[in-house]
């Protein structure tokens, strides 16, 4: 393929913004090669600005649930922009956005919008935090909640211990209060909670994590979980950022039938819009200013555009009862067929999927924490990345992401896939 537009773009970029892109990931520094420069979106396909067309696994990250561009949501946005973009001020369009997704995950009674995930992981913890009177709070290694400072941390010597940095920027006095976990290993969270008792606010999990690759919690952990939360009057937060209405109705939460008392959502909830939300607990919700005392506020939040094009997703989701299982059936069939591949080859690498959430690790090892994550062969990932793309499929940038499938993906475009992954796998091994 030509790659010759997105070339010079990305030298001109690069005069201009740090690395030449505004979040590293897109710099394609894990896999190697120059980011390709997307002129559209339609559908299942993306096109670069080389003219060149893919069949299409990320998503804009997850959000594209009904693949690139639906009519339902354009039409939305276009009613909405002749109102205006943004007043500063409440619309009825933020209490309905409030109202359907308080109905569809019972486990929120408020919410509130924010613009991004990050701010609404941020916010969520700071609402625990005032809640409950305390400062340190346990996340888990290889889950990704953002780029605000206190969740810029590693595990340090090892998981049962205080966090250290791993950014320039973030002091080791922000990192003090933030405790670090092993995923799907509960006596790492009970030993923390021992250590520090009484002065843990918050436990925040991506239930399923998506940023390690496609990583499940397993039931029995996050039962364990919840009611070691229960006991201990630590607020239990659920990043469903990536899973949220991704893969079900009511999200993780619905999967694994347990009831956090935070959730945070991404730009799913605005149809692909920037937008994030959290909510929970009216207890909780309430300690939030102008009711309570914990400040938390952003001019663009709730704006009409993205609550707009959010209303009419979700709506979607509400009306279409078979939705989850039209997506599960396209993910069966597209690991069904990856799998009979790697048989070929005599290979057995990890495939996680939940719902329309997957990823195929490069190792034979079970993937169900960060370290066995990271057994994955990254390098031999990038060079399938690239026969891949050769092969007219765009995935993530990176072994430690998710392929996510929309409803627009045609039995064709997935037959077209597998056919790449044995093309590309023949190629490799």
């Amino acid at each position: 393929m030509n790659y010759t537009k997105s070339i010079a773009l990305f030298e001109e970029a690069k005069k201009y913004i740090p690395g030449g892109v505004n979040s590293p990931v897109r710099a394609f520094k894990s896999v190697g090669g120059t980011p390709l420069f997307i002129e559209r979106g339609e559908g299942s396909r993306i096109f670069d600005a080389d003219k060149n067309e893919y069949i299409e696994y990320v998503g804009s990250w997850g959000p594209h649930l009904f693949g690139h561009n639906p009519k339902f949501i354009i039409d939305a946005l276009k009613s909405a922009l002749e109102n205006g973009t943004s007043f500063g001020a409440p619309t009825e369009l933020e209490i309905k956005m409030a109202k359907i997704i308080t109905e569809l995950v019972p486990s929120i009674e408020k919410i509130r919008m924010v613009n991004s995930g990050t701010e609404a992981t941020m916010s969520a913890i700071r609402a625990a935090r005032g809640f409950t009177n305390r400062n340190k709070f346990i996340k888990f290694e290889g889950c990704y909640h953002g780029h605000a400072d206190y969740f810029l941390i590693k595990a340090g010597s090892g998981a049962l211990t205080f966090g250290v940095p791993t950014s320039p920027g973030v002091t080791a006095a922000n990192a003090a209060d933030t405790l670090v976990a092993d995923y799907n290993y509960i006596n790492s969270v009970k030993t923390l909670i021992h250590e520090n008792k009484n002065e843990i606010a918050a436990i925040i999990i991506e239930p399923i994590a998506g940023n390690m690759g496609v990583v499940p919690a397993s039931k029995e952990f996050l039962a364990e979980l919840r009611d070691i939360c229960t006991e201990e009057e630590i607020v239990l937060i659920f990043d469903e950022v990536m899973s949220g209405f991704r893969v079900a109705k009511g999200g993780a939460q619905e999967v694994y039938g347990i009831k956090p008392d935070m959730t945070t959502f991404g730009k799913i909830i605005g149809g692909g819009l920037p937008v994030g939300a959290f909510g929970g607990r009216k207890d909780i919700m309430d300690t939030l200013a102008p009711v309570g005392p914990v400040y938390q506020a952003g001019t663009l939040s709730g704006n009409p555009l993205a609550m707009s094009a959010g209303i009419a997703a979700l709506t979607h989701i509400k009306e279409n009862k078979n939705l989850y299982n039209i997506l599960e059936e396209k993910s069966q069939y597209l690991e069904d067929g990856i799998k009979e591949n790697m048989k070929k080859f005599n290979k057995s690498f990890a495939m996680n999927r939940v719902g329309s959430m997957s990823c195929l690790f490069f190792t034979d090892k079970k993937v169900d924490n960060f370290p066995s994550a990271l057994t994955s062969d990254a390098p031999l990932y990038g060079k399938y990345f690239h026969k891949m793309l050769e092969n007219g499929v765009y995935l993530a940038p990176s072994q430690f992401e998710a392929m996510f499938i929309s409803t627009a993906h045609s039995k064709e475009d997935l037959d077209k896939t597998i056919e790449a992954n044995y093309l590309s796998l023949r190629e490799l091994l």
